[in-house]
C-alpha cells in the first residue's frame, strides 16, 4: 500500500524540524560548555544542581560570617594584649613600690598609673565596627563609666555592659555551629575589676601607703591571670574560625566540582554529537528535497 505523499512530507518535515531542534540545543551546549538550560532538559540533575546551588550560598554567608568574626576576635585579642601590657607594668610597679619605692619613686609611680587608669578606660571602651567590645550583648553601650574628682582624677569605674553570663555575641559558622569571638561578660567585668584596683593602687601610692600597696598584688596577679585566660580563649576562638574556614573553603570547591559534573557537558561527545546531527540534517534536507522534486513530477502530466 502506497503512503500518501502528504504523510510523507509531514513525515519528512518533522525528521529535520527535530534534527533542527537537537543541533540548536547541542550548538548551545558546546558554545557554553553547559548541558542544562531549562529543567527539562534534565529534571533529575537540575534538582541536585538547586540543592548544591543553595549549599553553596548558605557556604558563602557562613564564610561572611567567619570573616567578621575572625575581625572582631583580632580586635578583641589586640585591646586584651594592650591590657595585659599595662597590667604587666602595674605589676612591676607595685612590686617597685613596697621595696625600693621612696617618698618621690612613689609619686612618680603614681603619676604614671594615673595614665595607665586613662589608657585602661579607653581600652575598656574599645569599639569594633561601632559596636562596644568588652559589654557583651549591650553592644551600644560603653563598657565602662568613669567618676573623677574636682581634678579630673578618676575615682572609679563602673560595669554598664551585660551582666549575665548566658548573653554573649554569638556567630553562626554553619548550620549547626555557632561561635563566641568576643570576650564573655566575668571578664568584661574582671576589666572593671582590674582598673579600680590600679585606683586603689596609685591612691596608696600617692600617700605613701605601702601595706595597702602590699596587699594589692594579689587583686592584681588575679586579673593577670584572667587576662591571660581570655587571651588563650581568644587565640583559641581565632584558630577554631580559621578550621573552620578551611573546611568551608573545601567543601565550597567541592560543590564547584559536584555543580560542574552535573551541568557541564562533556565536550568531546558534545562535538561528536553535533558532527553526526549536521550530517544527518543536511541528508534530510537533501532526501527531502529530492523526494518532494520526485513527488511533484506525479503531477506533471506525460506528452
Amino acid at each position: 500500500m502506497r503512503v500518501p505523499t502528504n504523510s510523507n512530507n509531514e513525515l519528512m518535515l518533522s525528521r529535520i524540524s527535530d534534527l533542527s531542534v537537537l543541533q540548536s540545543k547541542l550548538q548551545s551546549q558546546v558554545s557554553t560548555g553547559q548541558r542544562i538550560f531549562n529543567p527539562e532538559d534534565d529534571p533529575a540533575s537540575m534538582g541536585r544542581v538547586l540543592t548544591l546551588d543553595n549549599e553553596s550560598r548558605q557556604l558563602s554567608q557562613y564564610n561572611s560570617n567567619m570573616n567578621y568574626a575572625l575581625d572582631l576576635s583580632n580586635a578583641t585579642y589586640s585591646a586584651l594584649n594592650s591590657i595585659k601590657s599595662i597590667s604587666d607594668r602595674a605589676g612591676e610597679i607595685a612590686t617597685l613600690g613596697t621595696s625600693t619605692g621612696t617618698a618621690g619613686s612613689n609619686q612618680a609611680y603614681a603619676s604614671e598609673v594615673n595614665q595607665e587608669i586613662e589608657q585602661l578606660i579607653q581600652l575598656g571602651n574599645s569599639t569594633f565596627q561601632n559596636n562596644s567590645l568588652f559589654s557583651g550583648t549591650a553592644v551600644s553601650t560603653p563598657a565602662f563609666s568613669a567618676t573623677r574628682d574636682a581634678s579630673g582624677n578618676v575615682t572609679g569605674v563602673t560595669y554598664q555592659g551585660e551582666t549575665n553570663p548566658a548573653n554573649v555575641v554569638t556567630v553562626p559558622i554553619s548550620s549547626s555551629s555557632n561561635i563566641a569571638p568576643g570576650t564573655d561578660n566575668t571578664t568584661n567585668q574582671g576589666i572593671g575589676t582590674f582598673i579600680n584596683t590600679l585606683v586603689s593602687l596609685r591612691n596608696a601610692l600617692q600617700a605613701g601607703d605601702t601595706t595597702t600597696v602590699q596587699s594589692l598584688r594579689s587583686s592584681l596577679t588575679s586579673s593577670e591571670d584572667m587576662l591571660v585566660s581570655a587571651i588563650s580563649d581568644a587565640g583559641a576562638v581565632q584558630t577554631r574560625i580559621q578550621v573552620a574556614q578551611t573546611q568551608n573553603t573545601d567543601r565550597a570547591n567541592n560543590i564547584d566540582k559536584l555543580v560542574s559534573s552535573e551541568a557541564e557537558v562533556n565536550m568531546p561527545e558534545a562535538i561528536t554529537q553535533l558532527s553526526q546531527t549536521n550530517q544527518s540534517y543536511q541528508a534530510a534536507l537533501q532526501s527531502t528535497s529530492l523526494i518532494m522534486r520526485t513527488s511533484l513530477m506525479d503531477y506533471i502530466p506525460v506528452s
